[in-house]
């Protein structure tokens, strides 16, 4: 199946405050993000995108345009609310540093699985409906463009996370190992039995050797086999 690569948006000014913006509206790339989500898409700029998926909020748009505007004759780019930011309801827009006091975050750190954001969103129904959507549009893909095509889902921190923590088989109370840093690139491929996690939290590796291999053109049957002692690298991974 096609490779998915998962972009967190750029910085923002609440981030750099430690404000927890959730889905406040108007909440956009501050300077820095906006360069970070250039980067990103001068990253990127190397593939060829058969989609660019994003969650609906400023920040995501925002940093999905830019990866948009890389690609020669790029794709449209569509939203998800599969994507969107968890639903913090009554944390949201409070400092970081007050949340830490309240005893819920205990819970957030140790036992995610079990949390419900006050007048907010379940975390297991965030990992729940952001994997849904990357499957979903994964599987178009594939019937769209063949299982070597490649794709980016532009979407927040935590989101993220939870769909990493699934494609590494990992109980979502595992999550909070996961890191998912402003604008990075982390990478999954969805095979018939399982998927490979080809980078994480990545800002800087050549993403080149993920490149989608023509229609016509001789390639490699996609397996759900792990290479035994390693293989090859990611450029002949999950290969008969």
């Amino acid at each position: 199946m096609p490779t998915v690569l998962l972009v967190r948006h750029g910085r923002t000014r609440a981030n750099d405050e430690g404000v927890l913006a959730g889905r406040t509206p108007g909440v956009h790339l501050d300077e820095g993000g906006q360069q970070q989500a250039t980067r990103a898409g001068e990253r990127l700029g190397v593939l060829t995108l058969a989609r660019v998926v994003s969650s609906p909020l400023e920040r995501t748009v925002e940093t999905a345009r830019a990866i948009v505007r890389a690609q020669v004759g790029g794709p449209r780019l569509r939203r998800d609310r599969g994507l969107i930011e968890c639903g913090y309801g009554a944390w949201t827009g409070r400092r970081l540093k007050e949340l830490a006091k309240d005893p819920l975050w205990r819970t957030v750190q140790a036992h995610p699985s079990a949390v419900v954001f006050p007048e907010g969103e379940a975390l297991a129904d965030v990992q729940h409906r952001a994997v849904a959507a990357v499957r979903r549009h994964d599987a178009a893909v594939q019937a769209e463009q063949g299982p070597h095509a490649v794709w980016a889902a532009v979407s927040h921190g935590d989101v993220i996370k939870a769909v990493v923590a699934d494609a590494l088989g990992l109980h979502l109370d595992q999550f909070q190992r996961i890191m998912a840093d402003p604008c990075s690139v982390t990478v999954i491929r969805y095979t018939p039995q399982r998927p490979f996690v080809l980078h994480l939290n990545d800002h800087g590796s050549d993403l080149s050797s993920l490149r989608h291999r023509p229609k016509g053109r001789r390639t490699r049957t996609v397996s759900s086999d792990a290479a035994v002692g390693g293989g090859a690298g990611t450029g002949g991974h999950g290969s008969a």
